[in-house]
């Protein structure tokens, strides 16, 4: 999936799109995507302008949109417009290794279970073969009315 598919299914935009490409994918089991962190980043100004450090927070949202499309993948058309993509739990997120510009972040996605409308993903992010970040993922989509 490239970055035009991935425009059809996230609803997300430059500088919070933080998904590049989608490499594989099983639809209702897993997702393999990457991240190009490049200099360019805008939280990099901030984020240690001395030593750029990729922030925690937005790697769990790497791994969050990751999981979107996998729940999307079944999907084969644009999904509706008013559809928004909910964290509602991060479970025991360990941060490995620091992610800086110049690396590419490996997501990795699998669902757990889904039920009741709320699904739960095992995620990890790597660099180089080397785990970055884990996590366990709740998620849930609404419509909102406008």
């Amino acid at each position: 999936m490239d970055i035009h598919q991935i425009l059809k299914k996230l609803p997300h935009r430059y500088p919070i799109l933080l998904v590049d490409r989608v490499l594989e994918v099983e639809p209702g089991k897993r997702v393999k995507a990457l991240k190009n962190v490049t200099i360019n980043e805008p939280f990099f100004m901030g984020h240690f302008p001395s030593r750029p450090v990729m922030p925690g927070v937005l790697m769990l949202e790497a791994l969050a949109q990751t999981s979107a499309l996998l729940s999307f993948a079944g999907d084969g058309g644009d999904l509706d417009p008013r559809a928004v993509y909910y964290f509602v739990g991060i479970d025991g997120a360990r941060f490995k290794r620091v992610v800086e510009p110049g690396d590419q972040l490996i997501l990795d996605v699998e669902l757990d279970r889904a039920r009741g409308g709320i699904y739960k993903f095992k995620a990890r992010a790597s660099v180089d073969g080397e785990l970055a970040v884990e996590a366990e993922l709740m998620c849930t989509m609404r419509i909102i009315e406008d």
